[in-house]
């Protein structure tokens, strides 16, 4: 499954809300080191079978969910469970770590 693109409008039907862990990717199209993580997001994303999703927020776009979870770098990854993050990792990191961040 792909990873879905949330904004403000649908960001807690879609993370808040969800019924599974959910791994959000806050990232901006000039960030370098988002740009090399896209496809290990994907890859990632593919993987989950059914056991969490991947969402990315463009922090550009959406600068109040960027400011409510005190993302200030970016690529920043943050797990939500039952509506509430409960784990964190920042800067460009492995698939593997993603994927222990994911089913943590």
């Amino acid at each position: 499954m792909a990873s879905i693109q949330v904004n403000e409008g649908t960001f807690e039907s879609e993370v808040l809300k969800s019924e599974i862990p959910v791994l959000v990717d806050f990232w901006a199209p000039w960030c370098g080191p988002c740009q090399m993580m896209g496809p290990v997001v994907e890859e990632v994303s593919g993987q989950a079978d059914g056991k969490f999703k991947v969402c990315k927020v463009n922090v550009d776009e959406n600068p109040n969910l960027a400011q409510q979870y005190a993302v200030m770098s970016i690529p920043n990854f943050i797990v939500f469970k039952g509506g509430k993050a409960v784990s964190q990792a920042v800067g460009a990191i492995s698939k593997d770590r993603l994927i222990e961040l994911a089913n943590a």
